[in-house]
């Protein structure tokens, strides 16, 4: 089961997921999207929420009530990290999760530690919980990787659109030039044509008396 939540602290709604269990939490680990961001208590034992961000949107975009509200859903669903307060909540692009041989269902490492960013929790603030609470939905078996190569599929189409965008614009740009090049090069026959000379006129000058 994977649980949904809106952060309606921005316009449009940000989405939050959670997986109920370990399990759950190693299939988003292996078929998270490119966009989506990761959250987790550092040290603690809790929740794998994300955040998936909208199109053209980076982790450096992320306004600083959504980050609060991931990180306090983080705490919220820690049985350690609710009791605790100051507490730090880790948070990286889901692509920088690395999964090696051996580990258990749902841990993970970094490929890069360098890309892992920190937020600062001092207490649980139940008014967010009980907000992002109201807006909570549920799926029971969601077919995560179903849904991956639904995304890449349309991805794919994406592209093949803004390819075939481009090789039309190139394609249109080249008539445009071959156009301009027979424009100038006539341009410059009749400029020849019209250029006359005394020789031209039979005016050479041993007939000038």
């Amino acid at each position: 089961m994977v649980f949904y939540f809106k952060s309606n602290v921005v316009q449009p709604t940000a989405m939050l997921y959670m997986g109920r269990d370990k399990y759950e939490n190693e299939e988003l680990i292996r078929w998270g999207w490119p966009e989506d961001v990761w959250f987790h208590v550092h040290e603690l034992s809790s929740a794998h929420v994300y955040l998936r961000l909208r199109p053209g949107q980076t982790i450096d975009d992320i306004p600083s009530d959504v980050l609060v509200d991931a990180a306090q859903l983080c705490k919220a669903n820690s049985i350690q990290g609710n009791k605790v307060n100051n507490l730090e909540v880790v948070y990286t692009m889901w692509e920088n999760l690395k999964k090696t041989p051996g580990m258990e269902p749902g841990q993970v490492s970094y490929h890069d530690e360098k890309a892992v960013r920190k937020i600062r929790l001092e207490k649980r603030i139940n008014e967010i919980i009980n907000r992002l609470n109201k807006t909570k939905t549920e799926e029971e078996h969601p077919d995560f990787r179903g849904l991956r190569e639904t995304r890449d599929a349309a991805e794919r189409q994406d592209q093949k659109k803004i390819q075939r965008q481009r090789r039309e614009h190139e394609k249109e740009a080249a008539k445009q030039r071959e156009l301009e090049a027979e424009l100038r090069s006539y341009a410059s026959l009749q400029k020849s044509e019209n250029m006359r000379t005394n020789y031209d006129a039979g005016n050479e000058s041993d007939d000038f008396m």
